[in-house]
């Protein structure tokens, strides 16, 4: 069989396996480019059931851009907490005011100008043209690449530039005219239920006897992976200071991870200190707050995409200073019980449902 027949072969098969088998998700049929947008984002990185319930609450607080352009960042990172890769919240507001701004409130309609806003990568970029346009864009993402490489028998590694032109390529020679948006979610609906990294499930799938990795026994060595280094470690303390019933929060610079979320304050430890001491350093850092370092509250083991941490968080008493933003944006003192208004990481957060039982 020749690449045009086996080209043919998938596009025959494919969309009727997808029509039949696809799962039925809330952004499955949407017609409004915006609320595709919103899901191609959220689902980068993210999966699908995680991604389900944070997708229906933004809509219905941030219904169009204007809304989502008109509301203040924090309000967009609280609906975001908890979805992680908070860098994605903020550049959907940004694009959202530039899409106001430039292009009078709607999604552009090409691929060129929608890979001029913030966070729109070629990726979701094609994924929008095709969804919600109908033009004939490719898309390449990781279950698609699972699905090409082994369809194809591609024993090199994905992620080299010479392979990624090469998968690009393949993704856009495989689109039926006029059917793209259908074509690019079948692809990647059997990359995410049927090709799946592990134990693919070959008996179920419609392009078995296309798949030249298959043919081989090969599928569950394609794509080729790449040999991860060990994560590295990071002691991080912080502090619960209190002063006339209130807490010390401080806001994170708006860049950078987990940029403008809020926080106790606190960082790595030196090496060279004790955690206790690292409280106190990193708070008068931060704050220029001197503070008395108490009882351990929780210790919280949290994982990150490049690394992990175990972050102590210690009881402390207010002892001198007025706060000052010198190591983050913006402080605040808060009651315990207005903690739920500002959006916090997922390892703080975990120390507010500590404060909480401890509180009860």
């Amino acid at each position: 069989m020749n690449r045009r027949e086996r080209v043919l072969g998938i596009r025959r098969k494919l969309t009727p396996w997808y029509e039949k088998h696809r799962r039925e998700l809330p952004w499955r049929g949407a017609r409004d480019p915006y609320a595709i947008w919103i899901s191609e984002v959220m689902l980068q990185q993210t999966q699908v059931a995680t991604v389900t319930p944070y997708y229906r609450r933004f809509l219905r607080r941030f219904p169009n851009v204007r809304a989502l352009s008109r509301a203040p960042i924090d309000a967009v990172l609280k609906a975001w907490e908890g979805l992680g890769y908070y860098g994605r919240a903020r550049r959907l507001h940004h694009a959202a005011k530039t899409i106001v701004r430039e292009f009078g409130g709607k999604l552009p309609r090409t691929t060129k100008e929608l890979l001029t806003l913030p966070g729109v990568g070629r990726y979701t970029a094609g994924a929008i043209a095709s969804i919600a346009f109908g033009l004939d864009e490719p898309v390449l993402d990781g279950n698609v690449t699972r699905v090409l490489c082994r369809l194809f028998r591609i024993r090199t590694q994905p992620k080299a530039p010479a392979v990624q032109k090469k998968l690009w390529k393949l993704a856009r020679q495989l689109i039926p005219s006029g059917q793209a948006g259908r074509f690019n979610q079948a692809l990647m609906e059997l990359g995410a239920t049927v090709c799946k990294p592990r134990k693919p499930g070959c008996v179920v799938c419609p392009l078995r006897k296309l798949c030249l990795a298959h043919a081989k026994g090969e599928e569950e060595n394609l794509p080729l992976k790449v040999k991860r280094r060990p994560l590295p470690h990071y002691d991080v303390a912080v502090g619960i200071v209190r002063r006339k019933g209130r807490i010390l929060i401080d806001r994170r610079p708006p860049e950078g991870l987990l940029g403008g979320l809020w926080e106790f304050p606190g960082g790595r430890r030196r090496k060279d200190e004790t955690l206790q001491q690292c409280v106190v350093r990193e708070v008068r850092e931060e704050l220029g707050v001197a503070v008395r370092v108490r009882a351990l509250l929780v210790t919280v083991k949290h994982a990150y995409t490049h690394f992990r941490i175990t972050l102590h968080a210690f009881e402390c008493d207010y002892v001198s200073g007025r706060p000052k933003a010198l190591g983050c944006a913006a402080w605040k003192w808060v009651r315990p019980d207005e903690l739920d208004a500002y959006a916090f990481p997922g390892a703080n957060r975990k120390v507010i449902e500590a404060l909480r039982r401890r509180d009860k």
